[in-house]
């Protein structure tokens, strides 16, 4: 008897607890359709209120103008700044990173543009112990020289990456002729621009430091290009 009472007892509580939730629950659904879901309204179209006039409040304060017109004076610095330092003579652009040229005639004249190859960052060290990186040195640079149907003196590194022993300064082979096309331009420091014969190797970083170029834009850059022209790389 006791036990059916103590089952009968949880049975009734189960009910009361159950129908207090959905008296709880009923009054909340109320208390938000009537209250909740109207405020949370108003916030949004407030919100959205301020957020249209934000913009005007910033740009008619005085910190915004002030902002604006020391970027427009700073812009025009650096435009007064690009514009004195671009030479009015024809001048050559390297991109070493995108190994791409552009030729220009004078200021921003745009002539020609392609690709070309520069130094490919490999080390080399010999068995004494001298060591070389082959890279397209960064910076600007002038033509000091143009040679037509160049020959190339090679240097020691050259023969100490083929595994061959280096011949005296003057040795006859040290001198080879037609792997620098048909043009060549000095840089100075042994840097030049030149042809290529591994034209495949184009718009890569492949060289020992010099730039190469295919035939017709190495005539075009030989053609525009005059000693003292500005090469900027990098």
């Amino acid at each position: 008897m006791a036990s059916n009472k103590i089952k009968g007892l949880i049975k009734a509580v189960k009910i009361i607890l159950g129908i207090t939730g959905i008296i709880f629950l009923s009054v909340f659904v109320i208390w938000f359709l009537y209250f909740g879901a109207p405020v949370i309204q108003d916030s949004m179209v407030d919100s959205k209120e301020s957020g249209t006039k934000a913009p005007e409040e910033i740009t008619n304060s005085d910190l915004y103008k002030k902002t604006i017109t020391g970027a427009e004076k700073e812009l025009q610095k650096l435009q007064t700044s690009y514009s004195a330092l671009t030479p009015n003579q024809p001048f050559l652009v390297i991109n070493t990173v995108k190994n791409h040229f552009f030729l220009y005639k004078a200021k921003q004249e745009l002539f020609r543009e392609g690709f070309c190859s520069s130094g490919s960052y490999v080390q080399l060290i010999s068995n004494d112990d001298r060591e070389w990186i082959f890279k397209t040195p960064k910076g600007m640079r002038t033509v000091k020289g143009k040679t037509r149907a160049p020959v190339w003196r090679k240097p020691d590194w050259a023969f100490i990456e083929e595994g061959l022993p280096v011949p005296s300064a003057d040795h006859h082979s040290r001198y080879e002729a037609g792997v620098l096309g048909d043009y060549a331009l000095s840089l100075g420091d042994g840097y030049l621009i030149h042809g290529t014969i591994y034209k495949r190797y184009l718009g890569m970083p492949v060289t020992h430091g010099c730039v190469r170029l295919a035939d017709d834009d190495l005539e075009a850059v030989y053609n525009t290009l005059n000693i003292g022209s500005k090469v900027y790389i990098y």
